[in-house]
Formats: structure tokens, sequence, C-alpha cells
């Protein structure tokens, strides 16, 4: 029988808070995230069974079981047949083994295996300020880009975030405000990309979306529980651009959404 830590999850949760009737969203949000905090600790002090798989057989470290199901279902396209799904790790993103059969153009079949990387689809948002002819941007340190040769891992993007359990838009007005301390407003989708479509499965959702100053609400700069230190970056959009061949702006996310603007967005068609 394991044994737990006494962990206090503050008032019970629900929406009969003391503040009163205006606090209840906040504070029915915050048992919400209160909850899920609960059932990853207790995920992570459950041992599982000698035949027990975390994220398979009994909850990983962030609740979740079933992992090797992924792709079993799919039915899209004839020409594949799943066979099967290792889980190789969930320790927080979720890396899976999978063996598939694949109808080649010859009309053969082929048994294959491909590892993919699943961390969820994301957002980003190209924040411009047309009249001064700007853009905001982030800057902050990204390890796997460091241990690639990146001289000091500070890459300049776009604002981005995971999409978590909200809609892409919802997402990115979320992103935009913890990173840049901009509230936006009209947002304007542009397209969606798998960003390395041979190995991670995520699908990226780009906006665009004026900022001003009165939108400011905040310093932004990331959320520090999470380990995240961003500093925001104003930029004529010129020079923005300039530092794409230079090799200053090297973010693919980035580069994507600046030469949009520049050739259809809110800077298309004017003099650089």
């Amino acid at each position: 029988m394991p044994t737990y830590p006494w962990i206090y999850l503050g008032p019970p949760i629900g929406c009969g808070y003391p503040a009163g009737p205006e606090a209840a969203p906040a504070a029915c949000e915050d048992g919400r995230r209160l909850l899920a905090h609960w059932c990853r600790l207790m995920a992570m002090h459950t041992p599982a069974g000698p035949d027990e798989v975390p994220g398979v057989d009994v909850p990983d470290r962030r609740g979740r079981t079933g992992l090797d199901r992924a792709g079993h279902d799919l039915d899209g396209n004839p020409r594949v047949r799943v066979r099967e799904v290792e889980l190789l790790s969930s320790s927080w993103y979720v890396l899976r083994r999978t063996t598939f059969d694949y109808l080649r153009t010859d009309g053969s079949w082929s048994t294959q295996e491909r590892e993919t990387y699943d961390r969820g689809n994301g957002a980003t948002v190209l924040l411009y300020d047309a009249e001064r002819a700007t853009v905001l941007l982030t800057r902050q340190f990204r390890y796997p880009v460091y241990v690639n040769g990146h001289p000091d891992g500070l890459l300049l993007e776009t604002a981005a975030g995971l999409l978590d359990d909200d809609d892409p838009e919802t997402a990115i007005r979320r992103e935009a405000a913890e990173e840049t301390g901009y509230e936006i407003g009209e947002v304007r989708h542009v397209f969606d990309v798998y960003m390395s479509p041979g190995s991670v499965t995520e699908r990226l959702h780009f906006f665009a979306a004026p900022y001003t100053a009165d939108r400011r609400t905040s310093e932004g700069g990331g959320l520090a529980d999470d380990g995240e230190d961003i500093e925001v970056v104003e930029l004529p959009f010129a020079k923005a651009l300039a530092m794409i061949g230079s090799g200053e702006i090297a973010d693919a996310k980035t580069i994507m959404l600046l030469q949009w603007a520049a050739l259809s967005g809110p800077f298309a068609g004017r003099d650089r």
C-alpha cells in the first residue's frame, strides 16, 4: 500500500467561495487545476505492478493511460494498416514506435516502423503594428538548438504555445498575454502547418494580430512556474526581415509569418 505525503488542496472545489459569485469562475478554474495537479501527484506516487506499464495500464505522471492505442483506429488511408504501437516514453510528451503495413505504388506490401514524438498541437501569432511598421517578438533560451550548434541557444520567435485543452484562437490569446503582456483583439488565421512531419505529430496553427501600447496589461515574460524566462523584443519590420538573411532569426514559424506579412499580410506592397 503506497503512502502519500499530506497535500493541502485549498478550499473545497466548487463555486461557493467566500469571495462572492463574481469570483466563482476563477475559483472553479483554480479547483480544476488543483484537482489535475493532485491526480498527477497520485500517479507519481502509485507504483506500477510487475506487468503494468505507466501510460498504458496505469496512469503516467500526467495521469494518462491507453497511450499505446493511438493510430489503431485510423482508416482514412486504405494503404496503411497499423499492426502494433509501442509506448517508448511518456515522461512528459509521448514517444511511440509504430509498426504498420504499407501498400507501395508497385502493388507490394511492406512492413515498416516509425517513431513519432507527440507533444500535442500548438499555435503561434505574429503581433504587428502596421502604422509604426513594427513587430513584437520574444527571445528565449532553447536547449535543443543550443545542443545542435546554436551559439547561445537564444532564439527570436513569434509568441507561441501548446493548445492544451483549448481551441487554437483561445490558446494563442493566452500565450500572447503570458509571453508578451499584450491582450490582443481581432486575430487573423493565416494557415496551419505540420512543422516536422517526418517524426513529430504537431500541427501548428498560425495567426496574426495587431498590437497597440494601450493593450499591454503586464510585463509578459512567460510563466515562472513553467521555467519560462522570456524577453519581449520590438523590431522594425524591415529589420526583422533582414535578420532572416543574416541568420539572426532562425526559427521556422517566425520566418514563415514574417514572409507571409511581407507577401500578402499587413506589410504587403510596402517599400522596405
